[in-house]
């Protein structure tokens, strides 16, 4: 099933093959700009809104087999904090411009190319999604945001998000606006623009991945890449992006044959990241990277539960304050579920083996500072392992489980029976069907432990 695309358009009256009325074609207008400024698309490949899942994408126009380049983009057509025309005010203005998110630099660029009359980037700027549209999450009413998607993790992503954008905004960017008039115009000195580009930057936006020896240094800023910005996401994807000193470039990786669509990939996201970053999922059960999340104080509310005595109690916090020591658990983490496998295996392990561990072994273990590499085999977290590990670990993971099922509003044969029934399904919102599609993945995820537990 094809999934939706990462940008939902208001569908458009479409003439004689371009938006005629609307004044020169977009695309004509891209593609004259790519032309300029060194940009290569190969003859095999077209910009189009026809045979794209929805809004602009880009098609094979002849086959393609996995290896051959789809388009060259060079350095100087980035778009970028030293590439816009205001490069040297945000160098010399790098330390005022430091921020939690590291974006405040790409964002004022874009502010400003924005207004600007004269900007080389406007022809890139017409593909753009119309940003009062744009369908992340963040921009739903909070009550919509909070029932469809309760349980999923996503409306308490929301809120941080919320709170550091305001925070930025207030506290960095208009300040710096404010100090150059002249650069940014009443216009672009508003907070629901900001918003709006820092919701597109999260979607469209890339991040130069760093050289290995390079690890330990902050990663690199946000750039927005022309023409692999238009490319939609698909898990099964079919062409990657690679880097070079002088250009990026898009290449395929499997074959792409006439007609279908070219796919990127942002990352093996689960759909609750996708709504979240993107506002899109891929459709059950087309996100094998999906994923279910048991909040870590969600496992430490389950152990008190089989508590009795105080005492029982204590020993407990002191276990838990033992795996914070060890940077196993905390407050706000979480114990990350895959289809296929746990991608949160050491910590999970530990702390099901710290938490039901014998109070001896555990006052043995926690005098010695640690244990020696004694893992058994049967302890392997991996999910067709479950049914072999302990019984008091399988007892604690269950229970942590059935009180993450109890955190969403509704129950999973709610949600079947709504994806079952087409005529149901189709008279949903977008929004609602987007996020029935999160809750059903997690759900079941999460009814495949309670299966492997039981």
């Amino acid at each position: 099933m094809a999934t939706q695309a990462k940008r939902r358009r208001v569908t458009r009256p479409v003439g004689g093959g371009d938006d005629d009325h609307l004044g020169p074609d977009p695309v004509a207008g891209f593609l004259s700009w790519c032309r300029r400024v060194g940009l290569e698309l190969s003859p095999k490949v077209a910009v189009s809104r026809q045979g794209t899942v929805a809004g602009y994408g880009m098609v094979a126009r002849e086959s393609v087999q996995p290896g051959e380049l789809l388009f060259a983009v060079p350095r100087a057509a980035l778009l970028s904090q030293h590439t816009c025309s205001i490069s040297g005010l945000l160098e010399r203005e790098r330390g005022a411009l430091q921020s939690q998110s590291g974006w405040v630099p790409l964002l004022l660029a874009l502010l400003h190319e924005l207004q600007a009359p004269a900007s080389p980037w406007s022809p890139y700027f017409a593909l753009w999604p119309e940003l009062g549209r744009l369908e992340h999450p963040m921009f739903w009413p909070e009550e919509e945001r909070r029932r469809l998607l309760q349980g999923t993790g996503v409306p308490e992503a929301v809120e941080k998000d919320l709170a550091n954008i305001r925070s930025e905004y207030y506290s960095i960017v208009l300040p710096f606006m404010e100090a150059h008039p002249h650069l940014f115009g009443p216009r672009v000195r508003s907070l629901e623009l900001y918003h709006q580009l820092v919701a597109l930057v999260m979607a469209y936006s890339f991040q130069e991945p760093l050289e290995e020896e390079d690890d330990e240094k902050e990663p690199n800023p946000p750039l927005m890449v022309p023409a692999a910005d238009i490319l939609n996401h698909l898990a099964d994807h079919n062409a990657n992006l690679e880097y070079s000193p002088n250009c990026l470039r898009m290449v395929a990786t499997q074959p792409i044959l006439k007609g279908h669509e070219i796919f990127n990939t942002y990352g093996q996201m689960a759909n609750w990241q996708l709504i979240h970053m993107y506002g899109f999922v891929e459709p059950y059960p087309d996100n094998t990277n999906d994923t279910a999340d048991i909040q870590m104080v969600t496992v430490r509310e389950a152990a008190l539960q089989g508590t009795k005595v105080e005492a029982e109690r204590l020993l407990l916090y002191e276990r838990w304050e033992y795996l914070c020591k060890l940077e196993m658990v905390g407050e706000e983490g979480a114990f990350v579920i895959g289809r296929e496998e746990v991608l949160t295996e050491e910590e999970l392990t530990t702390t099901l083996k710290v938490l039901c561990m014998p109070a001896e072994e555990f006052r043995e273990i926690k005098d010695q500072d640690g244990w020696g590499d004694d893992e058994r085999e049967e302890d392997s977290l991996t999910i067709t392992n479950i049914p072999k590990l302990k019984e008091s670990w399988r007892r604690l993971l269950r229970d942590s489980v059935l009180l993450t099922l109890q955190t969403y509003a509704t129950d999973l044969k709610t949600e079947q029976d709504l994806l079952s029934n087409k005529e149901v399904y189709t008279k949903l919102s977008w929004r609602e069907q987007q996020a029935l599609q999160v809750r059903y993945g997690q759900k079941m995820i999460l009814h495949q432990l309670l299966e492997l537990t039981g």
